[in-house]
């Protein structure tokens, strides 16, 4: 029986990774623009339902809210190749259509105004699965829409649904540029709390590193926005192969999620794929064998965090999916080897083994290597990413800098405890994945 996954896009970033994502997938099923089954994709084996449904005419349509709180990216996609796959109840544009305005305090309180409307979309969706699974959110954390009315979603959506896990894919921010958004900050940090309090799973995407693959890895010269969401859906699909291709193993979301995350509260999980291309690119990985695929994400140059691992920094858990033609002897092989030269440092207290799930490709896409493979990995340097944001929110709150801007919301109104107690959920967050690379936890 299929377990489904309804996907909740929220603000710009969301809802144009998620339409890089939607169009990925029904390559990868045979699925057309417009949602009808090729005729070459009627004997494939593969679970369409987990993020498809049909429709009375047959029609495929995505298991898939889309929210945002001005028109310009929805209307892009309903206006795009791919605007007729989407069940149009299942867009919620905001009356006024001013946006949020990059602050997470508007995103949030036009969230408790527009949450009847969204909430009865979910509701609908969640009725009309066999054996709902779990969510995905895709979203930003240092916008306003991601941010502030992602964060109000996951809090109802844990409430309404507390047995059904919950996943998001969330854009980090990249904290080495000097940003647009000079709020960017507050509004990470306010998201993080939610992350860490309502989240089952967050798997984090790092704009910074985002960016440095599409110029070093993909070697184009001037990357943009196109390119990184290219990189974002390719992971997103990676990672949900395995419930889309079948095997004995990893074929629920939460067969997936569970050996990941050992400790509850450090359930932040990063990702690495090899091996990377483009349509534009000329260099690339000629020979792909299961240990080569397998060495190459364990490097950072391939990690889609931007993190600086110390000494003591290790892996809690890895779970890679291999994708392609490979033998189980190949994995063995390849896993011993690992072993042997000590590749990967793990934590003493727990088993320190790579989980490997091997899953088929698409039959109707074509691609370069005879294997690629994605990695999801709980590391302990992640750390190190949210000691990032809490330092820049601590240099704009000892100025007391743009607090106008959240005082106007009544969230705030009556005070700013809401920060305080955001920055102690993440401190906390912090001491929990230093406290598992000790000897005893």
């Amino acid at each position: 029986m299929p377990r489904e996954i309804i996907t909740i896009q929220t603000g710009q970033c969301g809802n144009q990774i998620g339409a890089q994502f939607w169009q990925q997938l029904c390559q990868e099923h045979g699925i057309s623009a417009d949602g009808m089954l090729e005729d070459f994709a009627t004997s494939g084996n593969d679970r369409k339902d987990v993020f498809f449904y049909q429709a009375d005419d047959d029609h495929y349509i995505p298991r898939s809210i889309l929210v945002d709180l001005e028109p310009r990216v929805i209307s892009n996609i309903m206006d795009s190749q791919y605007g007729n796959l989407y069940n149009p109840e299942n867009i919620y544009l905001s009356n006024d259509g001013s946006g949020a305005g990059n602050n997470w305090a508007s995103g949030y309180a036009q969230g408790e105004r527009i949450c009847e409307d969204i909430m009865e979309m979910l509701d609908r969706e969640a009725d009309n699965s066999d054996s709902l699974e779990g969510f995905n959110l895709l979203h930003s954390i240092a916008g306003g829409t991601g941010s502030g009315l992602g964060s109000f979603l996951l809090e109802r959506l844990s409430d309404r649904y507390p047995k059904k896990l919950l996943q998001t894919y969330s854009v980090f921010p990249n904290n080495d540029d000097s940003s647009d958004v000079v709020v960017q900050p507050y509004n990470s940090l306010l998201t993080m709390k939610r992350l860490a309090k309502n989240a089952d799973c967050v798997m984090v995407l790092d704009n910074a590193a985002l960016t440095r693959i599409v110029a070093d890895r993909m070697h184009i010269q001037n990357p943009d926005i196109v390119h990184t969401n290219q990189l974002v859906s390719t992971v997103l699909s990676a990672s949900t192969t395995t419930l889309r291709y079948p095997s004995y193993m990893n074929n629920d979301l939460a067969s997936m999620i569970a050996p990941l995350i050992p400790v509850p509260k450090c359930h932040f999980i990063s990702t690495a794929y090899t091996p990377f291309t483009s349509n534009t690119s000329t260099k690339v990985v000629r020979k792909t064998t299961v240990l080569d695929v397998m060495r190459r994400l364990l490097q950072s140059k391939n990690r889609l965090v931007s993190t600086n691992p110390s000494k003591s920094s290790c892996y809690i858990s890895i779970l890679n999916i291999i994708q392609g033609d490979v033998e189980p002897t190949e994995v063995h092989k390849s896993l011993l080897r690992i072993r042997e030269r000590r590749i990967a440092q793990f934590i003493p207290w727990g088993p320190a083994s790579i989980q490997v799930a091997l899953t088929k490709k698409s039959p109707y896409t074509q691609t370069q290597h005879r294997v690629s493979g994605l990695m999801m990995a709980n590391h302990t340097s992640i750390a190190g990413l949210f000691s990032r944001t809490l330092l820049q929110y601590d240099r704009l709150r000892k100025r007391n800098a743009f607090l106008d801007l959240y005082k106007r919301e009544p969230m705030f109104a009556d005070g700013l405890d809401e920060f305080d107690d955001a920055r102690e959920t993440v401190h906390d967050l912090i001491n929990e994945y230093r406290a598992c690379e000790n000897e005893t936890l």
